[in-house]
């Protein structure tokens, strides 16, 4: 390597390095401000905006107290309930008792990369010091709604305040809302009396749907699968019925390939009042609904429709259809006529993916294949093959070759029947999330080798 690339390298790594050790310092609260920018305002002029922002302080205050509220999961509530008020509402230093992680857990952290910031959040990648890699939010001091509040009210320590009332709001609501298709709270650290708050979460990968998009069906079914339980969830949730008012791909990331909601900050559980039942509108880009106004003045099922029909634009229309394993294509279709159209709720919505997911398992949509489909193979079992040639079909589990998830075998001399290149297929041990082997498809190999896992299926009109 030339000296003045090396040199160059090795000064980007310095840099990476202090920059995110400078994240670190503004996480712990060992970087302050310097100055407050407000010299120039007279003294009634600062009275005014402090009065004014502590009526927003107490605002966001009002916004989370009834989120404390022990609900419907009474069985839940613990020492750290107790403590989240004091904690988050009133800038206490102490770390979460009940908490598992608190501020300790951060001090000899190694911070790995910055994986994404907004308005109002930083997310940093980070190593704890035991060697659990986890991911932290905290306040984006260099954020927009940071910068405006500052601009506005010239108190940085009181916005700082004001800001990390959205990440106090979001540990309630993740230690409230417990589902396997919700980010992990793994604890939180309320720092000093300025109000900053870190969120300690599972770490995850944001979620790809480009990439998603190019993935086998199973996976993207998976995914659409996750999200309607996570909304039966929501729908009945200890909080009531939950919107999610920011439904976005990128509120969302995969961890061990489950989808999970890893931003609820703009979550509500408020039930939306009316008189009359134009009062009840869901307004989307391209299309209107109009629900029920129920006797006692609420809209029914608004939150619960809102959240389906963001699932069906934003997920299903992009993830579901396509490739469809033609059995199921019928199910697949009435899913997206009737969520595209608000036509059932997130019950019948459920069923119907549980449905689809006990036929693709069980392989009864696999009734039209005839057994005789496997006549022309020859079985060796405990055995894969060597020396393969191998050939390319989409989508695969493998960019190397032809890999797919099968029901069993009977699936697989079908689809290697539809292949021209198909002399033979190897069922392997390998299983994906649904339990369905993945088999391997080759237009030739020289030899077999012991594995008792595998069962190699070779055409009787191929000389191997």
């Amino acid at each position: 390597m030339p000296a003045a690339v090396g040199k160059s390298l090795r000064a980007a790594a310095v840099l990476s390095v202090a920059v995110l050790s400078f994240l670190v310092c503004l996480l712990l609260g060992s970087v302050r401000h310097l100055g407050s920018g407000h010299e120039d305002l007279l003294d009634e002029e600062l009275a005014s905006l402090r009065a004014e922002l502590n009526h927003q302080l107490s605002q966001r205050r009002q916004e989370i107290l009834p989120l404390l509220s022990p609900g419907r999961d009474k069985e839940l509530s613990s020492a750290w309930d107790s403590n989240l008020w004091g904690e988050l509402t009133r800038g206490s230093s102490t770390s979460a008792a009940g908490s598992p992680l608190g501020c300790g857990a951060l001090r000899d952290m190694q911070p790995l990369e910055v994986l994404g910031s907004g308005y109002t959040k930083l997310v940093v990648k980070v190593t704890l010091a035991g060697g659990e890699p986890v991911a932290l939010k905290m306040v984006n001091e260099n954020g927009i709604d940071m910068g405006k509040c500052v601009e506005g009210f010239r108190d940085t320590h009181g916005c700082r305040q004001l800001v990390s009332y959205k990440l106090s709001k979001e540990v309630v609501l993740l230690h409230r809302l417990r589902h396997p298709n919700i980010i992990k709270l793994r604890g939180h650290c309320a720092g000093d009396a300025g109000g900053r708050v870190t969120v300690i979460l599972e770490q995850g990968n944001p979620l790809q749907m480009l990439q998603l998009l190019q993935s086998p069906w199973e996976d993207r079914f998976r995914v659409c699968l996750d999200l309607v339980r996570l909304l039966h969830f929501l729908s009945r949730s200890p909080l009531g019925s939950v919107a999610l008012l920011d439904f976005q791909p990128r509120q969302f990331v995969m961890v061990s390939g489950e989808l999970k909601l890893t931003d609820l900050d703009d979550a509500s559980a408020a039930d939306t009042p009316c008189s009359r039942h134009a009062d009840c509108s869901l307004q989307f880009p391209h299309r209107n609904f109009t629900l029920t106004c129920s006797a006692s003045g609420v809209c029914e099922g608004l939150n619960e429709k809102m959240n389906i029909y963001n699932a069906y634009r934003y997920f299903f229309t992009y993830l579901l259809p396509h490739q469809a394993p033609p059995g199921l294509t019928h199910l697949v279709e009435r899913i997206m006529n009737v969520t595209g159209e608000l036509k059932s709720g997130i019950n019948e919505t459920l069923d119907a993916f549980e449905h689809i997911l006990h036929l693709y398992q069980s392989g009864l949509h696999l009734d039209q294949l005839p057994p005789s489909v496997l006549r022309d193979y020859n079985v060796t079992r405990g055995m894969t093959t060597s020396g393969n040639s191998e050939y390319h079909c989409w989508p695969s589990y493998s960019q190397q070759g032809c890999v797919l998830s099968v029901h069993g075998a009977r699936e697989a001399a079908h689809i290697c029947n539809s292949h021209s290149q198909c002399t033979s297929f190897t069922l392997t041990g390998q299983k994906t999330w649904a339990g369905r082997p993945l088999a391997t498809f080759r237009s030739s190999f020289s030899l077999m080798v012991p594995d008792e896992t595998s069962e190699v299926y070779v055409k009787k009109s191929t000389a191997v």
